[in-house]
């Protein structure tokens, strides 16, 4: 992409870390960690340096290229406690994540108690995954090369995939050519 993800620019003029982090806060999360790698100085001061509603917790993966599930764990390190009871994860390639989405997943997990709460619309899944507190050690315990998927497939029967209110859950910025297309 030229530059880390988390520091592109979504069309609004934020930048995919700071749109998402803005996302949870607008939504009434309030303990959030974001998780970094190799650009963990330029995330952490563009964080630092944004009125974001919340404070995050920045905390960086030392190793990650064990893979996505290795981000995983050093967010729950960062955030769980005995007082969480849910766990929602979103992917910094899903810059469009919007708060009605994540209070729509939140809503319904609190209602439901699913073990795994997701958008979905038709058979595209989205972002955030909210996991119950339920799945947590499974999490800790997911292989590196297979990950939350592992979790999730293992539970597919009990998801509870819910409407988004909008689709920038499911827009997912993986090449340039995706980057180009959400700018244009």
């Amino acid at each position: 992409m030229g530059t880390p993800k988390a520091l592109l620019t979504a069309p609004d003029g934020q930048l995919f870390v700071v749109r998402i982090v803005r996302a949870f806060a607008d939504a009434g999360i309030g303990t959030i960690a974001v998780v970094t790698g190799s650009a963990h100085e330029g995330i952490s001061e563009t964080l630092s340096g944004a009125a974001l509603g919340v404070v995050p917790r920045v905390v960086r993966n030392a190793d990650p290229a064990r893979g996505q599930v290795s981000s995983l764990w050093t967010g729950m390190d960062a955030v769980v406690g005995d007082d969480i009871d849910g766990l929602l994860v979103t992917l910094v390639d899903v810059p469009m994540l919007s708060a009605a989405t994540i209070t729509t997943v939140v809503d319904a997990w609190r209602q439901s108690r699913a073990p795994i709460v997701r958008p979905a619309v038709g058979e595209r899944h989205g972002h955030p995954v909210l996991f119950d507190r339920a799945l947590f050690d499974e999490l800790r315990h997911a292989p590196l090369e297979g990950g939350a998927k592992a979790v999730v497939r293992r539970h597919e029967a009990r998801i509870l995939n819910v409407t988004p209110p909008d689709l920038g859950c499911l827009r997912d910025i993986d090449t340039p050519e995706d980057y180009r297309a959400l700018v244009e």
